[in-house]
Order: structure tokens, then C-alpha cells, then sequence
């Protein structure tokens, strides 16, 4: 057997660069700008490597190098952060022993070194600030390394290429230089950086400055790195930066808000909502959450119903722009390349030179087995929460092109179940979301032979045919044929999915008609979607909190006793926070309100420890007292329905559901997270009304009402 690396290398397919021998990379001490389709990774210096970091557009890297040296020397780091909006990275430098040109040298720690920057419209503004803290004034030889690979996002992530296109020499002029690059379909890239004062020496791949800094003073550097070039200025920084900000502001207002009584959890709910904020890009369907930085910054049909259904309580706005933009890509022919059938719904689309190329075939891809019933699911799910019937109407077809897609496969197999058997050996071998190569398997760890039926899959099936009767058309006989089919799934999971002797849903049912007979956090995705019977959805609830797939920190996508177990894996038993939040909601559903408590309190605990931001996923190993969540070293950071599980365990816990066909809320045993006294929800809208609904904690109980400005305004119905 290939090592996940060997793997990576030989299937460009495979999902996500698993642990390699590349440069050690932290997620969880990288720092990451977006804007649009255009966004920045760099280390805590503010400098860029060339491994996985660098500044891309459209899924093309164009920066690959970018490091400061300050007397030849990296200098010492100090502190760096994100602004509270997302919007400014600033490192904190100073200098080491430094010799100038004359002979003069600049003592340790005098001078402060203030590296600020964003991104604005394709484009990278920054300011290095220089200020001397000493007595008298120094000259600090500054050297900016840099360069351009314009190597495609897939190559980045280890893709090797047979060939690519031409890269020019470097363009130097006065104060800026131009790296151009024809890719192999004909389009030329370009990617200038521009100095504000001219450096005393320029050289394709670096600059030299002398920068001179009177005592108690200080002295600026302004550049700027896009596809054209530009005079950096103070001024233009400062007038980027602010509308950069107003952006964002306007993006952060969007949907209800939340605050509670306690100071960290706020500082945690803020971070997520900037991060949620920051990945969401306004395409002209409306607004989309993109999957994840670096390697998922781009529409992800999953990824974004996911994170539009996290955040549907709060800001149904987003869940309309995912299903438009959805909609509006449906697949209406068939291509075996791009896994497309009529009906299904887009997985993955890139911009970059070998998706255009078809080199890969994710240009726009349809290798996803879960994300047409999710799809479906969404929108009845919008149309509960809105009332929408206009919108719901528009989506009428499209909803029921996905349906029928659905009852096609699962007339395939005589169960009804959704099953997926990659069409191309260059797509995705695994199509649900645990996608990578190794993520299915039988007890034993043998991979099984598809077409596979995964677990979860027939979950958010089942869900996806009941939605389409809450969607308020009035025809009896699809309703009735929908009701059958839900019924029809339901029946054949509980059939062929239960595993008696281990109480609990096996991850799959093979090709051969044979379970996957492993113990795996998507069975907890049933309980979301409320298909169990009570009895087996308490045995499944047991063991989802038992040790074995419970680590402290949140649910393991894999039980710790299972064969193939490895808690460092991508999918094997790691822990991914929107997993461990659908496990949650589930959990909500049965009334284990407690239990939801317990969940999010782990993933608050670890979100604190991981600087406020949740990666993507983490190490599965067992907490112990004052231990950290261990980092996986090449997970985004931020990720969206990482970023929004906070929020989807925050109304498991308050228990609450807006019925935009009633215009009324329902709250069912409310429950604070741990630490927690108060909650306000502002600006909660309900059709026309937007009201603020509290949550105080009195004694043992949690009581629920509207703010005395909008009683009356809404009905509100409180179930204890």
C-alpha cells in the first residue's frame, strides 16, 4: 500500500494534501486575508515560504515568496494578530544585532518593526513601519526576497504536471518588478510589486533598502502586489483600508447577532462571525460561503449548504445565495469527466489554469454523492424558516430535477438508496465528505467495491424527500409518492445499516450488499435528519458520547477501537468541529439537551486554545487534564462550516426554531453552554419583524422571552 503522500501523488483526485515530508507548516499560527477570489497565507512574520502559503488569485499563485530581512538576518518576532474584523494582519518585528553601511551598528530590540496588511480588490496593500527606540539615528539594511510561481492551486497542493506554460524574466523597473506568465490555456498572468520610494538596489527576485530612521522616529515602506502596477502611497493605503472595512462591516451586520454574559464566549462567537464574514463572497446569484483557506477558498456545493444550514437561524440570507448559485449550475447533461448527470448538484468549481486545461476535471465537478439531497434539504429547510413561497416557487424545477435524480440511483440498487461509484479514475474515489481515498472501509480495513451507499447519505435523503413535503405546493400525489419514498429509505436503513450485535449504524453498505461494520461519527448525521426510532437513537447517543468516540474535545470520525483508528489521520479519527456540531443538533433533536452542553463546551474549550478559531479538524487523541487539542498540520484555517458549528450547537443548546410559515418562535427545553448566564439574540427577523429574544438563566432553569419592546410583536411559545 502507497503512503498517504505516494497516494496524493499519484491520484490528483484525492481531496486535501494529507501529512507529508514538505516544510512543517501550523495552521493555527498562519495568518490569512481574503477578499473575493483573492487571498493571502503567511507565518507569523508576515513572510511567505513557498510551501503551502503565498498570495493566489483565482486559484493561481502569485506570490510564492515574500520574506523580510533586516541586516541579513530574520528579525525577532514579537507578537502578530488579525484585527477583530478580519480585515488587517500585523506582525510585530524588531531587530537583531545590525551593522549598517558605515560601520555603524544598531543594538538589539531599538527598533520596532510594524508589518501591516490586506486585501483589497486582487490586490495586497502593506505597510512596514519602522521606528527607532534608540538615542541616535540608524541605517537599517533592509532586504525584501520575493517571487512568482503562478503554479496552479492543485500543484500547490502537490499535483506534479507533465508541463506547464511559459514564465517571462522579471520586468525591473524603478520601483516595482513584473513577473508574466502564459499558461498553457492562453491566458496571461501577471503580478507586479510596486515600492513607494525607489530601493537602492532592485533585482528580479529581491529589493535592498537602506533605510535611514532618525532617533525617536520613524519611517514608512508602502507596496503593493497585484496584476498591474500601482504607486503605493500612505494615501492609498489608508483609503483602501477603509473600504475595505466598510465592506466588511456591511458583510458582519448581515442576519441577527449574538451576545451572552460571558466575555471569552463572546470573544469566540465574534471570531467565528468574522470568519464566517470573511469567507462569504458576493457572487451575482448573492452572497456564498467559500469552504476554507488555503485550500477551499471557492464555491463547494457541500461546504456551503452545510454552513448556510448552521447559520439559517440567524441569516437565511445566506442559505438563498447558496441555493441560487446552485441552482443556476445544476447539471443538465451527462459527462462522465465531470461526474454529471441531469439533476445532480455541483461539488467543486476552480478557476485555474488546469481545471480550464481538464486536467482535473474541477472545473466544475459533480463528484459528490451527499450534495443533491443536502441541496433539497436546504431549501425546504429555507422555506421553513422564511415562509419564502416566491423564491421556493422559482426553485421548483430545479428541486424537483434533484429529487428525480435521487429516485434514479436509488432505482439502481432496488433499496432507493443514493449511491455513488466514481464515473473517471480522475475523480474523487470517495464522494461523500470524508472524501479521501481511505475514509470507507470494512471492519477488517479492506476497502469495499461500490456503487456505495454511505450511511449519512441516506440520512440526508430521507430528509430531502420529507422536505419537499413542507414546501407548501398542494399537489397530493407528489406529496404521497415523497412520502413513500422518505418511508421507503427510512425502512431500508433501519433494515440494512443496524448492527445489532454493536448497537449502532454501520458507515456503508458495499457493492456487494455487505455493511462497512465500523462504528464512525456519520451515523451521528441520523440523528439530524431525525430518521432512528427512539430506542436505537438512544443506543446510537450512548456510544457517540462514550469514550470511545467522544475525546473531551468533541465526536471522532472514527471509534477508537476500530482497526483502521489513527487520531493524526484526515479521516480516520480526527475530529472535525461540524461534524461533532451535526452530532449535536441530532442529539438536540432526541432531547439529550445535556449532552449538547457537554459537546459544546469541549468545542468552546478548544476553540479558546486554538486562538478562537476552530480549524478545520484536529488531532483525535484523548484530553487529559490541562492538555491542548493537538493541530493537524495541513488544515484550513478559517473554515467556513468549521466557523458556523458554533453557532448550530449554540441553537441545539437554546433549543429554539423559527417557523417563518407561522411567523412564531419555538423554544424547547432551553439550555445555556456551561459558564454562561445570559444570551440575547438581536435583530432576530421573522418575516417583516425583526425582535430580540433573551435567554437568562434563574436557579436550575432557563427562562425565554421576547425584549418588552417587541412583546406581542411575534408569538413566542416556550416548551420546558
Amino acid at each position: 500500500m502507497t503512503s498517504q503522500l505516494e497516494d496524493r501523488k499519484l491520484d490528483p483526485a484525492v481531496a486535501l494534501p494529507a501529512i507529508d515530508e514538505m516544510a512543517p507548516r501550523e495552521p493555527h499560527r498562519q495568518f490569512a486575508l481574503k477578499h473575493e477570489d483573492c487571498f493571502v497565507v503567511s507565518d507569523s512574520y508576515g513572510d511567505i515560504r513557498g510551501t503551502g502559503d503565498g498570495l493566489f488569485r483565482d486559484d493561481t499563485r502569485v506570490l510564492s515568496r515574500f520574506r523580510l530581512f533586516i541586516g541579513g538576518r530574520m528579525p525577532s518576532l514579537l507578537g502578530a494578530s488579525l484585527s477583530q474584523d478580519n480585515i488587517l494582519f500585523t506582525a510585530n518585528l524588531t531587530n537583531l544585532a545590525t551593522i549598517g553601511p558605515n560601520g555603524s551598528e544598531a543594538l538589539p530590540g531599538v527598533v520596532h518593526i510594524d508589518r501591516t496588511r490586506f486585501i483589497w480588490q486582487d490586490r495586497m496593500f502593506e505597510r512596514i513601519t519602522f521606528t527607532n527606540y534608540s538615542a541616535r539615528e540608524v541605517v537599517l539594511p533592509v532586504r525584501l526576497d520575493f517571487d512568482a510561481d503562478f503554479r496552479d492551486m492543485f500543484e500547490v497542493r502537490g499535483t506534479t504536471r507533465s508541463r506547464r506554460g511559459r514564465a517571462h524574466d522579471a520586468l525591473v523597473g524603478a520601483a516595482s518588478v513584473t513577473f508574466r506568465y502564459e499558461g498553457l490555456d492562453n491566458v496571461a498572468r501577471q503580478s507586479v510589486i510596486a515600492f513607494s520610494f525607489k530601493p537602492d538596489q532592485l533585482h528580479p527576485n529581491h529589493a535592498d533598502f537602506l533605510i535611514l530612521v532618525a532617533r525617536r522616529d520613524s519611517r514608512a515602506l508602502y507596496l503593493e502586489v497585484g496584476h498591474s502596477e500601482a504607486v503605493p502611497s500612505s494615501d492609498r493605503f489608508r483609503a483602501a483600508a477603509a473600504r475595505a472595512r466598510f465592506a466588511m462591516r456591511s458583510k458582519r451586520r448581515q442576519g441577527a447577532t449574538v451576545f451572552s454574559s460571558g466575555r471569552v464566549f463572546n470573544d469566540w462567537l465574534t471570531r467565528t462571525r468574522a470568519d464566517i464574514a470573511l469567507l462569504t463572497t458576493d457572487l451575482e446569484t448573492g452572497p456564498y460561503p467559500y469552504a476554507g483557506i488555503p485550500w477551499f477558498s471557492t464555491a463547494f456545493g457541500r461546504d456551503g449548504v452545510i454552513s448556510a444550514l448552521q447559520m439559517l437561524w440567524l441569516n437565511p440570507e445566506l442559505a438563498r445565495g447558496v441555493l441560487a448559485y446552485l441552482a443556476h449550475y445544476q447539471s443538465t447533461d451527462t459527462s462522465v469527466f465531470d461526474d454529471a448527470e441531469p439533476g445532480k448538484i455541483m461539488h467543486e468549481t476552480r478557476k485555474g489554469e488546469m481545471a480550464v486545461l481538464r486536467e482535473l476535471p474541477f472545473g466544475r465537478y459533480y463528484g459528490g454523492v451527499d450534495t443533491t439531497p443536502l441541496y433539497v434539504y436546504l431549501a425546504s429547510s429555507y422555506a421553513d424558516r422564511t415562509g419564502d413561497e416566491a423564491f421556493v416557487d422559482r426553485m421548483w424545477d430545479s428541486l424537483g430535477a434533484a429529487t428525480a435524480w435521487m429516485e434514479e440511483v436509488g432505482a439502481r440498487n432496488g433499496e432507493g438508496f443514493v449511491t455513488y461509484n466514481r464515473a473517471a479514475d480522475t475523480g474523487l474515489f470517495n464522494q461523500g465528505w470524508k472524501d479521501s481515498s481511505d475514509a470507507v472501509f470494512h471492519a477488517d480495513g479492506t476497502i469495499p467495491k461500490g456503487p456505495i451507499a454511505l450511511v449519512e447519505v441516506q440520512g440526508y435523503a430521507f430528509a430531502a424527500y420529507q422536505g419537499m413535503l413542507a414546501v407548501r405546493r398542494g399537489d397530493d400525489a407528489k406529496a404521497a409518492h415523497w412520502s413513500a419514498l422518505a418511508e421507503r429509505i427510512r425502512q431500508a436503513v433501519e433494515t440494512h445499516f443496524w448492527m445489532p450485535d454493536r448497537d449502532f449504524y454501520a458507515l456503508a453498505i458495499d457493492g456487494e450488499g455487505k455493511q462497512c461494520a465500523v462504528r464512525t461519527s456519520n451515523a451521528g448525521h441520523l440523528l439530524y435528519v431525525g430518521l432512528p426510532s427512539a430506542e436505537r437513537a438512544q443506543a446510537l447517543a450512548s456510544q457517540l458520547l462514550s469514550a470511545h468516540l467522544h475525546s473531551g474535545w468533541g465526536v471522532r470520525t472514527l471509534a477508537d477501537d476500530e482497526i483502521p483508528f489513527n487520531p493524526m489521520s484526515y479521516h480516520n479519527g480526527s475530529i472535525w468541529p461540524h461534524d461533532t456540531a451535526l452530532c449535536a443538533s441530532g442529539l438536540a433533536r432526541y432531547h439529550e439537551r445535556d449532552s449538547v452542553v457537554k459537546l459544546m463546551s469541549g468545542m468552546f474549550e478548544a476553540a479558546v486554545r486554538f486562538n478562537m478559531r476552530l480549524p478545520e479538524l484536529f488531532c483525535g487523541f484523548t484530553r487529559a487534564a490541562s492538555d491542548s487539542p493537538v493541530a493537524y498540520p495541513v488544515a484550513c484555517l478559517p473554515q467556513a462550516w468549521s466557523a458556523g458549528s458554533a453557532f448550530m450547537m449554540l441553537q441545539a443548546c437554546l433549543g429554539i426554531r423559527v417557523d417563518g410559515w407561522k411567523r412564531e418562535i419555538t423554544v424547547e427545553r432551553p439550555r445555556l453552554p456551561i459558564g454562561i448566564d445570559n444570551i440575547v439574540i438581536r435583530h432576530l427577523a421573522i418575516g417583516e419583524a425583526k425582535v430580540d429574544l433573551i435567554f437568562e438563566r434563574i436557579g436550575d432553569r432557563v427562562a425565554c422571552y421576547l425584549d418588552h419592546r417587541h412583546e406581542g410583536l411575534v408569538p413566542l411559545v416556550v416548551r420546558s
